[in-house]
């Protein structure tokens, strides 16, 4: 039985590096804690309690993950230090003995992390409190907002896939979610406190249903009918796994927005098989081109990575051409990093670190080209804009259905409201589109 009174007066920082699931997690972490009575840390102040939730995708997360947590040991002295996400799943020896952890917690004790916070007197090292991957099974709800307005809500959790070149099985566990029907009630929870959009996170989410036999369309098809939320967003989806049905859906559909976020890896299918994904481009081509077919204004992003084992000039070619000739409105581009314990190492073709980059910045070139003509495509259309809390130089913003940024000074009495607008040119900095409200055009045009 934990003492309750170790928490009174005392105040936690919460770090969160990698995906948009792990925020949502933090902030699971986050209310645990304060339940107990344990404020989050304000601006100057220093820390009781440090909860680092880390990633590990490549080995620059993972150094990353270091870089933070001696930093953060040094901005609050004497902070009890917890570590755990992905990086302490897989590495939780080598995080145990970084200076100033306290406290090391897989994946299986993440949120449970009262129970183990016994004592939060510092340690001469690292407790470790882990479960290997086999034995991660627990699906622990999650729904959080960020900053500005979207709530990110766990809808699933672990991964079955195993490719090649990827250790997040082995961080997360096997592929498993919570049931429509808590779904909805964490959504209707969301509405009933003001958020307008949520995005649906998880590791594999167009897996949903693994673990309660229900199926993804099923649980998209209730979202739907939640009252009070404007929007919905589908975080990233396997190309396999979003079936025409979803697409046929969303298109109709009252609140998910056109914005697709689906991993593509490489453009060659000779490389797809190396990395043992499970869909070759002739099937992304035909998602790609159903999507637009139904929702010509859809944003679609799109995840590549480059330079991995046996990926040779010719495949990265064969790659880049395929990649050019999609339909799509951004790419998110990563170099291959080598993981312990991936099938990937066996393969013997190594792409130099040089030739990584070069590749890695023909593709981000290629990603500004048809970002901006996506954004230009759309101006002088009208919009619907959702605009957020943070502002930066006395200008605000928000995005529309189909994710394109809009810039517009700073007033209060537009946040977390839906607004029509028509698209305008571009900011100063080409970071964004002007706008103009139907007043404003309805002045100019009497």
């Amino acid at each position: 039985m934990i003492d309750q009174s170790i928490f009174n007066n005392k105040k936690a920082a919460y770090y969160t590096l990698g995906c948009k699931l792990n925020f949502a997690e933090t902030s699971t972490i986050g209310k645990v804690l304060a339940e107990q009575g344990v404020r989050k840390v304000r601006a100057g102040e220093k820390a009781d309690i440090c909860v680092v939730n880390t990633c590990s995708v490549t080995e620059l997360a993972d150094k990353k993950c270091r870089q933070a947590i001696r930093r953060i040991s040094k901005q609050h002295p004497g902070a009890f230090i917890v570590v755990t996400g992905c990086y302490a799943q897989l590495k939780p020896e080598e995080v145990a003995h970084i200076e100033g952890v306290d406290l090391v917690l897989g994946a299986e004790q993440k949120l449970e992390i009262l129970q183990y916070l016994d004592n939060i007197a510092k340690k001469e090292e690292g407790t470790i409190v882990a479960s290997q991957s086999k034995d991660i099974r627990t699906f622990s709800p999650s729904c959080s907002a960020d900053d500005r307005t979207r709530h990110f809500l766990k809808v699933q959790d672990g991964c079955d896939y195993y490719c090649s070149y990827c250790t997040i099985p082995f961080a997360r566990g096997r592929s498993r979610n919570g049931t429509i029907a808590s779904m909805i009630e964490q959504a209707k929870e969301v509405a009933s406190k003001g958020g307008k959009e949520i995005v649906l996170t998880g590791v594999n989410i167009g897996d949903f249903g693994k673990s309660t036999g229900e199926t993804f369309i099923s649980l998209i098809q209730a979202l739907d009918e939640v009252e009070g939320i404007t929007r919905y967003r589908i975080s990233s989806i396997e190309p396999n796994l979003i079936t025409d049905e979803v697409i046929d859906f969303v298109a109709s559909s009252k609140r998910f927005a056109p914005h697709f976020h689906i991993p593509l890896q490489s453009g060659s299918d000779a490389v797809l098989k190396l990395m043992r994904r499970r869909y070759d481009t002739a099937l992304f081509r035909h998602k790609i081109e159903k999507i637009k077919k139904l929702m010509p204004h859809a944003f679609i992003g799109v995840d590549v990575i480059v330079g991995t084992r046996g990926e040779t000039d010719e495949y990265f070619e064969e790659a880049r051409t395929f990649i050019e000739s999609l339909d799509i409105s951004q790419l998110h581009v990563f170099s291959y990093s080598e993981r312990p314990g991936t099938q990937a190492l066996k393969i013997e073709y190594v792409v130099d670190p040089k030739t990584k980059h070069t590749r890695s910045q023909k593709l981000l070139d290629m990603s500004e080209s048809k970002l901006q003509a996506f954004y230009e495509s759309h101006i002088g259309n009208d919009a619907n804009v959702l605009f957020e809390h943070t502002r930066k130089e006395g200008m605000m913003h928000g995005f529309t259905e189909n994710y394109i940024k809009v810039e517009i000074p700073y007033n209060p009495f537009l946040i977390n409201k839906t607004t029509k607008v028509r698209l305008g040119d571009w900011n100063k900095n080409k970071t964004a589109l002007t706008c103009q409200f139907p007043e404003e055009i309805d002045k100019q045009n009497k």
